[in-house]
């Protein structure tokens, strides 16, 4: 049986940088970070007081007014992406196509302060305060529901919550849903939005988070010397997927081509990757075989990069361990250097700024790598972005679990 062949057509953003492809793939390349104190709420008394919050969002511009009131963060991230990865895609959902397009969606955390929310209500007020939405507010699959109503894709609904992971699982599972004949065309990505305390206070009591309060836009500092631990961000990555021959057909513009997907277990501990990376190693190198492609093929990784102590470093050496002599030779970015850290939305975001490095033929700078920490040794695209030739893409997401998963495009060749 031929596989089919799927392409990417339309990209969204909602990201820490900017709102909108345009703006936050413009700041990526410039270098901005979109870290800062956070606002959403007076955060004087913890102990980590930054984040990289989205900024200036108008709900109004992607939905109803009405219809924003019952919508946590994350689904309004992931609607407003997915309007704009459609309106830029050209493609129109209608009756007769509908049964063949697909919502699938990453979330790592869902409606995490909507919890915290009713929570403080139930203990202050009561059961009977708690409102008819909480749950459906909460429950992490909504990203996909949600999609699913505001556009009307009646094909597979689907969400993966697979931690910070959940984004690249969602975008590979589209993948595969469509080279399997599920569906012709799918919205997919991921979203994340917990800027609260319950969040904050969480991961700082696992001694996750950077706390360079005091200068924040430097505070997410991938593979240096002196990170102290990742930033939490919030926002969302939508991307159209379509079979090769349905995008034909329409005329569609085509950013790149999906090429691999890979997932991988560490079993080995609930939050830290093995020190050989064999995880890591093991989900890049079934990327790889899926996609047909030799290490020395891949030209870009969009790396997990989360400026933890621990992660760089094992990251570093998995991709040592895969691409051998060519490790050297790939450039290697972490864009959570200037987005932070999207949690289960991270592969989301990643899979479009992927798409757009092939496309404009750019890798987006690691920013604040000013002394490689020990074993932090590969070409990270310090500082500036690159113009390069990218003609494959690698892009890796690592969750808590041990859960990996990895994609990969290329440049789009009609053959």
């Amino acid at each position: 049986m031929v596989k089919r062949r799927v392409v990417v057509t339309g990209v969204g953003l909602i990201t820490p940088v900017g709102n909108g492809v345009a703006k936050s793939w413009e700041a990526l390349c410039a270098g901005r970070s979109g870290v800062a104190a956070i606002s959403r709420y007076d955060a004087s008394n913890q102990a980590v007081r930054i984040a990289a919050e989205v900024k200036d969002f108008n709900s109004d511009d992607y939905f109803e007014p009405k219809a924003a009131r019952h919508l946590e963060f994350f689904v309004q991230y992931a609607l407003a992406a997915a309007r704009e990865a459609l309106d830029d895609s050209g493609f129109q959902i209608t009756p007769d196509n509908a049964h063949r397009v697909g919502s699938i969606v990453g979330s790592g955390m869902g409606g995490l302060p909507v919890i915290e929310k009713y929570v403080q209500v139930l203990h202050s007020k009561g059961e009977r305060r708690i409102t008819p939405f909480f749950i459906p507010m909460a429950i992490p699959n909504m990203g996909a529901g949600q999609i699913s109503i505001f556009f009307g894709t009646k094909g597979p609904n689907l969400s993966l919550s697979t931690a910070c992971a959940a984004g690249t699982h969602a975008v590979g599972e589209a993948f595969r849903a469509i080279t399997d004949g599920d569906c012709d065309a799918a919205l997919t990505g991921g979203s994340e939005g917990v800027i609260c305390p319950m969040a904050f206070g969480g991961f700082h009591a696992m001694k996750a988070l950077s706390t360079r309060n005091d200068e924040p836009e430097k505070a997410s500092r991938p593979f240096d010397k002196d990170r102290d631990g990742f930033i939490i961000g919030e926002g969302g990555g939508i991307l159209l997927l379509e079979e090769l021959e349905h995008a034909k057909r329409r005329g569609a513009k085509i950013y790149a081509e999906m090429a691999g997907y890979g997932m991988s277990g560490d079993a080995y501990h609930i939050a830290a990757p093995p020190e050989d990376g064999a995880g890591a190693v093991l989900c890049m190198e079934n990327a790889l075989a899926d996609a047909g492609l030799s290490p020395g093929e891949i030209d870009y990784i969009n790396a997990h990069g989360t400026s933890t102590p621990l992660n760089d470093e094992i990251e570093t050496r998995a991709i040592k361990k895969v691409f051998g002599d060519h490790a050297g030779k790939v450039a290697v970015s972490s864009t959570k250097s200037m987005t932070g850290h999207l949690l289960g939305g991270a592969g989301g975001i990643e899979a479009v700024i992927t798409a757009l490095a092939i496309s404009h033929q750019m890798a987006p700078p690691t920013i604040n790598l000013e002394h490689p920490g020990p074993e932090c040794d590969l070409d990270y695209v310090p500082g500036k972005s690159r113009a390069m030739e990218i003609k494959a893409a690698m892009s890796n997401s690592f969750g808590f679990g041990g859960t990996n998963a990895v994609m990969i495009m290329k440049r789009y060749e009609d053959r």
